[in-house]
């Protein structure tokens, strides 16, 4: 049976992040805005942070690349995402990853804080839950957080015109940015330039600079370094689903489908002849 190695796990989980990238263009904006209110926040060097619906692990990585001294408890119920992060990041200091269901009573008991947490963050992962289910959750996180510690939240925010009309004007303003402006004309920005494509592919400006980390990461696992932190978060459709009722797939065979899947991928890379560059597009450097 094909066994799930760290280059692999780190494959899916920059595929991952690409996807998310089209649904929500300004997710590394909202991982920055956390990992800032997390350092100035806590005021402390080495902080104890929650990650709420971490998944893979992404803005956990992010968060130790800029605090390397905090201790960071990712927590999820998909054990599938889960497995992947632990296969990604098996040996990073602060790291660690916990399968609890947030909608469960006791979830915080079972991590075994040896102290009250810093702060507990989450993006794009509550909006999941019953409003019953999410006020629970809310409360318990109450008894593990310390006196003045943090809870950030960079999920979705729907504004009311009626009851909020500054907020809701922000909101508008915000989402015709220039940033967006420029995505939506198909026109990157400086950061997204320096991202190169490769031969024959065309993609959105947004995808075009995910895609240029991802190589980033596989050129720093092939040199035998370690990978920059992957952006780019979100809830799988799966956890959806498991929300309604369905059940949850077993780790060890979704880890074992994803080998499978990955070996078969590599395969057809090595079968599939090389397309000839299409005029007006630059070859990859």
């Amino acid at each position: 049976m094909p066994v799930l190695d760290r280059g692999a796990a780190l494959d899916w989980i920059a595929r991952w992040d690409i996807q998310q990238l089209g649904y929500l263009p300004d997710r590394e904006e909202r991982f920055t805005a956390l990992i800032d209110a997390v350092e100035d926040g806590t005021g402390i060097p080495g902080p104890l942070v929650l990650d709420l619906g971490c998944g893979p692990g992404s803005l956990a990585v992010r968060l130790l690349d800029r605090l390397p001294a905090a201790t960071v408890v990712g927590v999820d119920a998909d054990p599938l995402l889960l497995t992947l992060g632990q296969i990604a990041w098996p040996d990073r200091a602060g790291l660690r990853f916990a399968e609890q269901d947030l909608r469960a009573e006791g979830w915080s008991v079972a991590l075994g804080l040896d102290r009250q947490a810093d702060a507990a963050v989450s993006t794009t992962a509550l909006h999941w839950l019953p409003p019953p289910a999410l006020a629970a959750m809310y409360a318990e996180l109450g008894t593990v957080l310390r006196p003045g510690g943090l809870l950030l939240n960079g999920d979705h925010f729907a504004e009311d015109e009626a009851t909020a009309p500054v907020l809701a004007r922000l909101g508008r303003a915000l989402r015709a940015g220039p940033g967006r402006a420029a995505c939506r004309a198909g026109q990157p920005d400086d950061r997204q330039r320096a991202s190169r494509l490769p031969v024959g592919t065309a993609v959105h400006p947004r995808r075009r600079a995910a895609r240029g980390r991802v190589r980033g990461n596989r050129n720093a696992l092939a040199a035998g370094g370690e990978p920059a932190a992957l952006r780019g978060h979100g809830r799988p459709c799966g956890q959806a689903a498991r929300a309604a009722g369905t059940p949850r797939r077993n780790a060890g065979a979704a880890a074992a489908e994803l080998a499978q899947r990955s070996a078969a991928a590599r395969q057809r890379s090595v079968r599939r002849p090389s397309r000839p560059a299409r005029p007006g597009l630059r070859p990859a450097a």
